[in-house]
């Protein structure tokens, strides 16, 4: 048999068995169903960038420190609480740096106002940031750095809005929240200065 014949024959064999995978999915799959646990952040979309206003107002950041409204939809039916955290995994030199972790709010509120991670309110409990302080700290990433990512997340909890003491740090909390977690759903956004 000639070896041209036995080439084609081979390629026709291993085409047989390749499984064809189409390269992006469907229109229908793509769309979020109807009743998915949503997050929304009213002045973003998803991978937008931050506005000053958001950033840090100390170490010569150039912001406001102000965090951005947060708004979610369609919780899991037996969520008692939600926790809302902002984290910067490009921070610290790639070991992430917590910028908001908020808990113990009721399972009646679904959404926090533009501003609200300055402190501890009546609907919520603000845990520790990476410096330490239990509040909002806007980015602040080394100048002219690539745009780093921030992955705002809501967690739909089954614990009650005051089962979580004040304070917690990202390690205390996702330990606390183990086992809690109904659902979860994030958005990321950019900045850069």
């Amino acid at each position: 048999m000639p070896k041209r014949a036995v080439v084609l024959m081979a390629a026709a064999a291993l085409a047989a068995c390749v499984v064809r995978v189409p390269l992006t999915p469907s229109a229908e799959a793509q769309q979020p169903r109807a009743d998915a646990f949503t997050l929304t952040l009213p002045s973003f979309s998803e991978a937008a960038f931050l506005r000053a206003r958001n950033a840090a107002n100390d170490a010569g950041c150039g912001g406001d420190n102000v965090s951005p409204a947060v708004q979610w939809s369609h919780a899991p039916a037996a969520t008692r609480s939600f926790a809302v955290t902002i984290i910067d995994p490009d921070g610290q030199k790639g070991l992430g740096s917590v910028h908001w972790i908020a808990y113990g709010i009721p399972a009646s509120v679904m959404a926090l106002p533009e501003g609200s991670g300055t402190s501890s309110t009546k609907d919520l409990i603000a845990g520790k940031n990476s410096r330490g302080q239990a509040t909002y700290r806007g980015p602040c990433p080394p100048v002219g750095e690539q745009p780093h990512h921030y992955i705002v997340s809501v967690y739909a909890l089954d614990l009650e809005p005051g089962a979580l003491p004040p304070g917690l740090d990202r390690d205390a909390f996702l330990s606390a929240i183990n086992g809690h977690n109904l659902n979860e759903t994030s958005i990321v956004l950019r900045y850069a200065r």
